[in-house]
């Protein structure tokens, strides 16, 4: 969570402590060393942070932010899963905001060999700032913020993509005049860790969230369950249901890195999921279409949608790199909004 490790960690349903509150503020001092926070699910930030980090993203984006908050400090880079979007957005970032970044594949590091998660924590504590995992299992990464003295961000796990959907809903107050609250939201497709951070994002926000998927690849339920205390989400088998009115209609691939093998038996469960111009249509007219990338034209998503008006998927990738800033600037960098 994004608590202090002084202090015990409270429930993701509980407010959340702001490192991101205006300044001054007996409430919000500085995070020293060994009083941080991490950054593994969207709910770990309150709602009012979520705003301020976009507040800042958009000052980075536009040019008006020239602060150095990362002078003098690492990012270790920890890539258990390999990534275009995500290491050149974090990489570029963390330079941009004066400091540096680690690549560390699994050759690099000896999680690969069977090293303990929680050593490597204490050893990377001792030699970097901060630490971005993109990874499997998505209690290897509560293991390792369990055990780091510094903040570890969340770059993708098979549960959630909290970094990605927080640049999907950046994209989205860009673009969309209907406010974060009052959206309709679409997502079509598997019921994977994209699925799963767009209904963790209805949690923190209300918005509505219709999901269209096959029998057999729905989202995690806790996650579902949860999100039904504060947002309307619906689970359907039809695409154009889900599409209806919708201001935002969302999709991935089908087969998503470590499910190749079943490629061809996904193809079949997924036929009649593809985003097309058809299904734009049932959507609302001023509709955004998004993509998190990388795509695969006549599968999931048809040409003439994805390099279409309506889609927003190259600010989309481009976002990243500004809510990842905003994200290293507040819990690396002390960076107050």
């Amino acid at each position: 969570m994004l608590a202090s490790r002084l202090s015990p960690q409270p429930s993701a349903l509980s407010p959340q402590p702001s490192a991101l509150s205006p300044q001054p503020s007996a409430l919000s001092p500085a995070l020293s060393p060994s009083m941080h926070r991490d950054f593994l699910q969207i709910p770990d930030f309150s709602r009012d942070e979520i705003i301020a980090l976009f507040d800042l993203a958009d000052r980075m984006k536009a040019g008006k932010y020239d602060n150095k908050p990362l002078a003098g400090k690492t990012l270790a880079m920890i890539f258990m899963k390999s990534s275009t979007r995500t290491r050149v957005s974090f990489e570029a970032g963390t330079y941009q905001l004066g400091g540096h970044a680690l690549f560390l594949s699994p050759r690099d590091v000896q999680l690969g060999r069977g090293e303990p998660i929680a050593d490597t924590a204490r050893v990377l504590s001792r030699y970097v700032n901060g630490i971005m995992i993109r990874t499997f299992a998505h209690q290897d990464i509560e293991e390792l913020a369990k055990y780091a003295d510094i903040p570890v961000i969340n770059g993708l796990t098979d549960l959630v993509h909290p970094c990605q959907v927080l640049a999907d809903l950046l994209t989205v107050r860009q673009h969309v005049k209907t406010k974060l609250e009052d959206l309709v939201v679409a997502w079509i497709g598997d019921g994977n860790n994209m699925a799963n951070s767009w209904i963790n994002a209805a949690y923190r926000f209300g918005f509505e969230l219709r999901i269209a998927c096959p029998e057999g690849y729905e989202p995690a339920d806790h996650l579902v369950e949860r999100a039904k205390k504060t947002a309307k989400i619906t689970i359907t088998r039809d695409p154009s249901e889900a599409a209806e009115r919708a201001h935002v209609v969302n999709t991935d691939v089908w087969a998503s890195m470590g499910q190749e093998d079943e490629q061809k038996q996904r193809e079949r469960a997924f036929r009649g999921f593809t985003v097309n111009s058809a299904l734009m249509k049932k959507a609302d007219k001023s509709a955004i279409f998004l993509h998190c990338l990388p795509a695969h034209r006549g599968e999931e998503v048809a040409a003439d949608v994805i390099d279409g008006a309506q889609s927003r998927v190259w600010d989309e990738a481009e976002n990243r790199l500004h809510i990842q800033k905003a994200i290293m600037a507040v819990l690396m960098g002390g960076e107050k909004v």
